[in-house]
């Protein structure tokens, strides 16, 4: 399908019910050469071998070899189908760095060879409001790089394979400074604790003190940016174990145990800013209290179940609360440089792609520090 360079016209499939998508999903071009992935064909989270085909590199298109891709909880989310919108097969992965192995007519931006990643987003209208203004993520016919519904038609796969054709609007540079596969997880974790830390002016703002809710995946990566940009870092944690670790490895200034009442209201109207990044469903009252008057609470985490929200909290503290998703494209671009200046990366597990279920298994029962990262393309992958 041909997309000119200023305008494209995207079908009107984005209202469309389950089963006309996966009419919709046979219609994609194929590929001579067949990428081999990983799927989930059912609720059951198991994830099985899956031979599929991508489509031809189009004019605005890169193909990218697939090297590294993360493993990120919304992944489990959609193998299992705790929110309901799973289109199986499924192939999760939107944390993927690779090498570009070739460009369309259109690109400018890429060469052959350079290190690259792709992240949560495939496909937006490119002409909203929010197009227009670098914020692609909040647009309302916004397609992922898993699970979503591409512009020819085609339900997108994602980054448990072994390559990836992806639009160059939606792709972006990795420093030649940072390793590809601890790297790999800042195409999500990063950028989804990056986005609301800039939106909320934290960035240009050292000596302020943030809060951080959980220390997994997304809560590590936030601390490293916290201390990068001179932030006085508290974590948050229902985990007395993680004390230690919080200190001594990742250098966080203040430790609350939230299970303890004492230490929650010794920390009362402590804080300028939370991020909350738990995934499992907990109420945002006693958070709350933590922060100052006119303080603000982001959640980025994705529970499946909704979460307490007392009023008191939020009406005697004048407190705001707020959701945030990943963030747009020159963003992404952003934090990944501001990465690559300050060497930040994630503290990660690499695994083959034959351990992908046993590392989701523990995934679910937050047995990783900090991060599963598939090593699609190495000498052990046995894809």
């Amino acid at each position: 399908m041909e997309h000119c360079k200023e305008h494209v016209e995207i079908p009107k499939i984005y209202d469309r019910s389950y089963s006309e998508k996966k009419k919709i999903s046979k219609s994609g071009t194929p590929i001579s050469l067949p990428p081999i992935g990983k799927k989930s064909h059912d609720s059951s989270g198991k994830i099985t071998p899956f031979i599929f085909k991508r489509r031809e590199n189009g004019p605005n298109d890169v193909t990218i070899k697939i090297l590294y891709c993360g493993v990120c909880h919304t992944d489990l989310h959609h193998v299992r189908n705790d929110w309901g919108i799973t289109m199986y097969p499924v192939v999760p992965g939107h944390e993927i760095t690779g090498v570009v192995t070739k460009v369309g007519s259109n690109v400018k931006r890429f060469e052959v060879g350079e290190r690259v990643g792709a992240g949560c987003l495939a496909a937006s209208c490119l002409e909203c409001e929010f197009c227009r203004s670098s914020q692609e993520n909040y647009c309302d016919q916004i397609q992922f790089v898993y699970n979503g519904i591409f512009w020819d038609g085609s339900i997108t796969y994602g980054g448990y394979s072994t390559m990836l054709v992806a639009d160059h609007r939606y792709v972006v540079r990795v420093p030649n400074n940072l390793p590809m596969d601890a790297a790999a997880p800042l195409l999500c974790a990063g950028i989804t604790v990056f986005s609301p830390m800039k939106d909320n002016k934290m960035l240009e703002s050292p000596g302020k003190r943030l809060g951080i809710v959980g220390l997994g995946g997304l809560g590590h990566v936030a601390v490293k940016f916290g201390k990068a940009f001179g932030l006085h870092v508290t974590i948050i944690s229902t985990s007395a174990s993680k004390e230690a670790e919080a200190r001594q490895r990742l250098g966080v200034d203040d430790f609350i145990l939230s299970t303890d009442p004492n230490q929650m209201q010794a920390a009362r109207r402590s804080l300028d800013f939370i991020l909350d990044t738990v995934s499992a469903s907990h109420s945002l009252g006693p958070t709350l209290e933590l922060l100052k008057v006119d303080g603000t609470l982001v959640v980025v985490g994705a529970p499946d179940r909704p979460m307490e929200l007392p009023s008191f909290p939020l009406i005697f503290g004048k407190r705001t609360v707020k959701g945030s998703m990943t963030g747009g494209m020159r963003e992404t671009q952003e934090m990944m440089d501001i990465c690559g200046k300050h060497n930040i990366t994630c503290d990660i597990e690499l695994v083959t792609p034959d351990k992908i279920n046993e590392a989701l298994a523990r995934l679910s029962r937050n047995d990783v520090r900090y991060r599963f990262v598939i090593d699609i393309a190495g000498k052990s992958s046995r894809l």
